[in-house]
């Protein structure tokens, strides 16, 4: 669907405990084995289930929150769609949502958010970043920090994956002083990574002979002239080999036909399919989007349509996480830059709001089945339990294990991971 809108804004390594533990169980035998160990089934699927991995969707140009997780219906800010019961009682989400309501269970939606960000940019920068944007600093994303804190060192897949709705490919810019090795890998509408094939007509033989020339130049170099720039393209060139030697991890069509069918076939229900292939194979961090939720004229219609989609992917995707057991170790958050204003107005649309709206969360150390904080009964402020994006940026990295208060050491200065001035959501992560 096409629509045109008013607003035209530019837009760890693992634990040593968790280790030692690990080797203890493994016994004797995996001393004398070598590190071969770990191709043990049962040791190296409790490793796997050990590995913290979050999931980011991000609902561009500013979800309607009365059409989806807070409705209002019956006042003069509701909107036409009425509030369906969930599988928990007491919780009621919009009409439009009849699968999601039916996995409640394994949500909890976080209904007092304010950020007081109107704009679609700074909103979208505060949301990711957990800061507000400022030209005295650039702080890296969450898929950057994520990449950092969770994924290992010795992983041969990406720790921070970008699925794109349009075409296109490559690196993102995201990390900030983080610097490039925890920048995105993006995949243009879920295809793999481009340039990820050997060219036409060199061999298998060949490509080994030449990297293995490459390296050997690169040593040299290095030996004189080792930097922080030369060790990331070093980590580059060997991050790409491995990426083409798993390319078939990014290859969603490798899904059974079964699974395309549950969860569509369109864009939005590829991605989701593709997200949950690449959490199963160790990716770290993965990041999808569903948009335009820019509504400021038809706002009923477009939810009508977009929110279909997004409902039969969304509650597809939560239940296989909690059915194969992967909702403890992964974080999941559908979040947007802001959400729609209760008036509205005369195109039958909604405008900006960041004032009273809601982010969804699902796993990690998120309480289950909650609906945690409330806005007034027209949906314009906030009156229990509110946060901002500092709040939830903290609470997102405490839900999967990292200390929020820590700091990153770059170039002898420490950075920290999230805002100081800010805090997790007391009270609400089990």
């Amino acid at each position: 669907m096409r629509a045109d809108y008013a607003c035209r804004s530019n837009e760890h390594l693992m634990a040593r405990r968790s280790f030692l533990g690990a080797m203890s169980a493994a016994g004797a035998g995996a001393v004398a084995g070598g590190l071969g160990v770990f191709s043990a089934p049962t040791l190296a699927q409790q490793l796997q289930s050990q590995q913290k991995r979050v999931v980011v969707i991000n609902m561009h140009g500013g979800l309607s929150q009365l059409e989806s997780w807070d409705p209002k219906p019956g006042t003069e800010t509701g909107g036409p769609f009425a509030a369906i019961p969930t599988t928990v009682p007491g919780i009621h989400i919009s009409e439009l949502l009849p699968h999601t309501s039916q996995i409640m269970q394994h949500l909890c939606l976080i209904r007092g958010v304010n950020t007081s960000e109107d704009d679609h940019g700074k909103g979208r920068y505060l949301m990711l970043t957990g800061r507000r944007q400022t030209p005295a600093a650039d702080y890296p994303e969450f898929g950057a920090v994520c990449a950092k804190t969770l994924c290992p060192e010795n992983s041969e897949l990406p720790g921070h994956i970008l699925i794109t709705p349009g075409g296109g490919g490559g690196r993102g810019s995201e990390s900030a002083y983080l610097g490039p090795r925890y920048a995105s890998i993006q995949m243009g509408n879920g295809n793999p990574p481009p340039n990820t094939n050997l060219p036409n007509g060199m061999t298998e033989v060949s490509e080994v002979a030449r990297q293995d020339f490459r390296r050997q130049v690169n040593e040299k170099f290095l030996n004189r002239r080792r930097s922080a720039v030369t060790e990331a393209f070093t980590y580059s060139y060997e991050q790409a080999l491995k990426l083409m030697q798993k390319r078939d991890v990014f290859d969603v069509s490798k899904e059974p036909e079964a699974d395309h069918e549950r969860y569509g076939k369109y864009d939005f229900g590829r991605h989701c399919l593709l997200a949950r292939r690449l959490l199963e194979n160790g990716v770290s961090f993965v990041q999808l989007s569903h948009s335009n939720y820019d509504t400021h004229n038809e706002n009923f219609n477009f939810h009508i349509e977009q929110m279909a989609e997004f409902d039969r992917s969304f509650a597809c995707f939560v239940k296989d996480l909690a059915d194969r057991g992967m909702l403890e170790s992964t974080l999941l958050v559908v979040l947007s830059e802001f959400g729609r204003t209760p008036n509205i107005n005369l195109y039958a649309g909604r405008d900006h709001w960041s004032r009273a709206w809601t982010v969804c969360t699902a796993g990690g150390r998120f309480p289950r089945g909650v609906a945690f904080g409330k806005t007034n009964d027209k949906g314009t402020e906030v009156t229990d339990g509110q946060c901002d994006h500092g709040n939830l940026f903290h609470t997102y990295l405490q839900a999967v294990g990292v200390d929020s208060s820590e700091s990153f050491s770059i170039d002898g200065r420490e950075l920290p991971i999230a805002d100081p001035s800010s805090k997790g959501i007391s009270g609400l992560l089990t």
